[in-house]
């Protein structure tokens, strides 16, 4: 490893997790533990923004992993509002945006005015000025759509996952690699209709774990179960089958893929409480391939790592900016390189070097 400094890489992107922008007087977690910084949030985002426009090697695109503004934004009419706001901060950057749906998203917004917004990243490669938002100056009413140029076309961007609703697609910024965005949402009591037949099976899996009145509170005993939490969510059969597909075809292609979702899915990774719903089932499918190196999640603002000792997959859990002391950072630049990746985090993220595990038929 020593001649690392002197290697090139292929390329390299930016990760920020949970945002959780809301101009409104600091907080507390629910459970009065953890101090978060509404206000200072835009501040640690402009930070690392700036470092990205600053690096001699620009980040190729940058992946913000949900959250990108607090739930209570919808409470004082503000949700468009404080999005125009971190919108108009990333667009000074030098890079193009994957974002990634959290909670917060749904507590702002419906699916599917998600479907139609800036936030599907499927939608387009790259960002829209926040401007192109609003059909005026004034101060938005709701989540303003909007549309691609005729003709335009991202490139590098895969397939995007069937059904009309499912917020998942896959790109590739490489030759040999590929990232896929995972909507850990599918599932879930957020963004669905109460009358949906969706919502009905996704209230009788939580009530089968959660007996509580306030769902958002976890089950009252230890362990993985406490994952059965409103604020979390699941992945279809229908996404599932999806990520199949697209690992049997990187298989074949013998290419690196890095899989990106809200939500962690692997116990060693993260507190219990911030697990997908399902998360059996996506490990799973990740181990019946070989393509698969690394898992990126946000949601668990302290964070966590482990590295799967069956597959060597790399699970990576990012710190989220939201309780993040003005005075430190969250953020992370990942160079690539054909055996590695290079995580060098800032703040409260740990630097990393993520070896590629063999590839396996």
């Amino acid at each position: 490893m020593d001649d690392c400094p002197q290697q090139t890489p292929l390329f390299t992107f930016g990760v920020i997790a949970d945002i959780q922008y809301a101009d409104i007087d600091d907080g507390y977690n629910f459970t009065r533990t953890r101090r978060r910084y509404y206000r200072s949030s835009l501040k640690l985002l402009r930070n690392a923004r700036e470092s990205w426009s600053e690096t001699a090697v620009k980040p190729e695109f940058i992946l913000q992993l949900g959250d990108i503004i607090d739930g209570f934004n919808k409470g004082q009419g503000a949700s468009d509002r404080a999005l125009h706001t971190v919108l108009r901060e990333f667009s000074s950057g030098p890079a193009e945006l994957h974002h990634v749906w959290g909670n917060h998203e749904f507590y702002n917004f419906s699916r599917s005015s998600l479907l139609r917004s800036q936030l599907n990243s499927s939608l387009h490669h790259g960002s829209l000025h926040p401007d192109s938002l609003y059909p005026d100056s004034s101060s938005p009413d709701s989540l303003h759509p909007y549309s691609l140029h005729p003709g335009s076309s991202s490139r590098g961007l895969g397939a995007q996952a069937p059904g009309s609703d499912i917020y998942a697609y896959s790109f590739s910024p490489c030759p040999g690699f590929t990232f896929v965005v995972l909507d850990a949402y599918d599932v879930s009591l957020l963004g669905r209709q109460e009358s949906s037949e969706q919502y009905s099976q996704a209230m009788d899996l939580i009530k089968q774990y959660n007996t509580n009145e306030d769902l958002n509170c976890p089950p009252l005993i230890e362990g993985l179960q406490q994952r059965f939490t409103m604020f979390n969510g699941g992945f279809s059969k229908e996404q599932l089958d999806w990520l199949d597909s697209i690992l049997s075809s990187a298989d074949e292609k013998q290419e690196r893929v890095t899989i990106v979702s809200h939500l962690p899915v692997h116990p060693r990774s993260t507190d219990p409480i911030c697990l997908a719903w399902n998360y059996e089932q996506l490990l799973a499918v990740v181990q019946s391939h070989g393509s698969v190196v690394c898992f990126m999640a946000g949601h668990d603002h302290e964070g966590g790592y482990h590295q799967d000792t069956d597959t060597g997959v790399h699970h990576v859990t990012f710190e989220g900016v939201i309780e993040t002391p003005p005075d430190s950072n969250a953020f992370a630049t990942v160079s690539v390189y054909k055996d590695r990746m290079e995580l060098k985090g800032r703040g409260r993220i740990a630097d990393r070097v993520l070896l590629f595990p063999c590839l396996r038929s």
